[in-house]
């Protein structure tokens, strides 16, 4: 059995979390990381991590550029702030210019930047990596992330356009990939560009994906799909790119890693 991570789920909107854990656990998953989107997101996550040994959950704390409400913001904040030490990174934070009340509205934009500005600087202060959301505005998460300062971070399920990947990989950064895969042209076209070694997978659970003529809602044990697609695209085996996505979340979110996968890399069952 493989062992992995699935390094970005939304454990709190996941329908009985505590089942979909156990049955991560039971096919190799030992550990995920809950992303925050808003002060209610941080503070359940939080509880999931208190009650779950296995897998391990590992928390990001964070504002999304969706879930921004004024008169939360100061207090989410703080919230990072005094919870900071019980967290692995400062996500998902970042931009996004495609809703339809933020395509046309500068002032909107701007109140994402400064949130995310916001943001950033906490990560920078506590040395923490940040975990990206950049739909449609790759080009300011990235410049934003490197005038602050910050050392690591991850373009979460990256589908950009290609010179914008190529300077983020060019700064050291991550892009990650998730069970979308199997039908993302941008997502698989930014997966075979950048290399293994900075590339993380996850769920996004539990967002929907698309599979033949139906679909699944994601929980972390889907990441092994990501897994399963990857090591097709480039051309590895699941042992073998396991093994290096293991040491990557070890590396970026500064946490054990889990044991070896077994030589070889087979795996018994589906996914």
């Amino acid at each position: 059995m493989i062992k992995t991570y699935d390094t970005h789920a939304h454990l709190d909107h996941v329908q009985d979390v505590d089942e979909a854990l156990k049955e991560a656990h039971a096919v190799g998953i030992v550990g995920v990381v809950a992303m925050g989107v808003d002060l209610a997101a941080n503070r359940t996550n939080l509880d999931i991590q208190q009650r779950t040994e296995n897998p391990k959950v590992y928390v990001a704390l964070g504002i999304h550029p969706g879930n921004i409400k004024p008169e939360e913001i100061d207090e989410t904040l703080q919230f990072i702030r005094e919870n900071i030490k019980k967290a692995v990174a400062v996500g998902e934070i970042g931009l996004d210019y495609w809703y339809k009340d933020v395509r046309k509205s500068d002032a909107r934009k701007q109140e994402q930047r400064d949130v995310f500005e916001k943001q950033l600087l906490i990560a920078q202060e506590f040395n923490l990596p940040v975990v990206i959301h950049s739909r449609g505005a790759w080009k300011d998460c990235l410049e934003m992330a490197k005038r602050v300062g910050i050392k690591k971070a991850n373009f979460h399920w990256y589908s950009g356009p290609v010179d914008v990947l190529g300077k983020i990989l060019e700064n050291g950064y991550f892009i990650s990939a998730t069970p979308a895969l199997r039908y993302s042209p941008q997502l698989q076209e930014a997966v075979k560009r950048a290399p293994i070694e900075q590339t993380l997978i996850e769920t996004d659970s539990p967002v929907y994906f698309q599979e033949g003529e139906g679909g699944f809602g994601a929980t972390p044990k889907h990441v092994l799909k990501t897994l399963t697609l990857y090591a097709a695209i480039k051309n590895l085996s699941e042992g073998e790119a396991a093994e290096v996505f293991n040491r990557n979340a070890q590396n970026f979110f500064n946490f054990p890693s889990p044991t070896p996968p077994p030589e070889g890399g087979a795996r018994g069952g589906g996914n």
